[in-house]
């Protein structure tokens, strides 16, 4: 039916927001699947537990990059499509765009190249809907604390800065399909912005 995803780096509320989004829109009486990437399949856990392993410090841009891709392949094929096609709403947490922002922008890989990865993963498939919570990287880092860090949270302040303006420049190359959001605000006023954006695409005005 309808395909949402959440995007921003660590700590900017996504789970926060998806979670106030999924409530109002079971309460509208609508079916929704919760998920998050990499992960969401069985092969697609296996990848996410060997991506954020620390052990693996040697890995590779180009090799991070394609088990990503792999992951949301499978989790396309698998969890997405046939959930759409079921008349449900799907409210991701990271998807294609994640990949063009951390891989891209972030470890420094060519951009287009990831873009035509991705679109042979996904066949092409685009959530009509992408959120962007936007943070400053230092607020987004100090909101996660001093938890253990797997691979990708322990890069540095200027990686996740770079993923953060890769973020920006994707939604202002595609604003319509971009919902921009300032993650200081307090999460319900978040959630009321959200639901009006989505509301309006549920039940158009006529």
């Amino acid at each position: 039916m309808t395909f949402i995803v959440f995007e921003g780096i660590d700590g900017v509320g996504k789970t926060t927001q998806i979670n106030l989004l999924q409530d109002r829109l079971t309460a509208a009486g609508l079916r929704v699947l919760v998920t998050r990437e990499p992960g969401g399949t069985r092969l697609g856990e296996i990848i996410r537990g060997v991506l954020l392993n620390p052990v693996h410090s040697e890995m590779a841009p180009e090799t991070e990059s394609l088990l990503y891709v792999a992951a949301r392949a499978q989790f396309v094929r698998e969890v997405v499509r046939p959930a759409l096609a079921d008349g449900m709403v799907v409210l991701s947490d990271r998807y294609a765009d994640s990949t063009l922002a951390y891989q891209g922008y972030g470890r420094r890989l060519d951009v287009a190249r990831l873009g035509e990865i991705n679109g042979l993963a996904t066949g092409d498939l685009h959530p009509a809907l992408t959120v962007l919570l936007d943070l400053p990287v230092e607020a987004a880092l100090a909101r996660t604390g001093a938890k253990e860090r797997d691979r990708l949270e322990q890069e540095t302040g200027a990686f996740y800065q770079r993923v953060r303006d890769g973020y920006l420049a994707l939604a202002g190359a595609n604003p319509e399909q971009y919902l921009v959001l300032d993650a200081v605000t307090p999460p319900e006023e978040l959630a009321a912005v959200i639901w009006e954006r989505v509301g309006g695409m549920l039940h158009p005005v006529q």
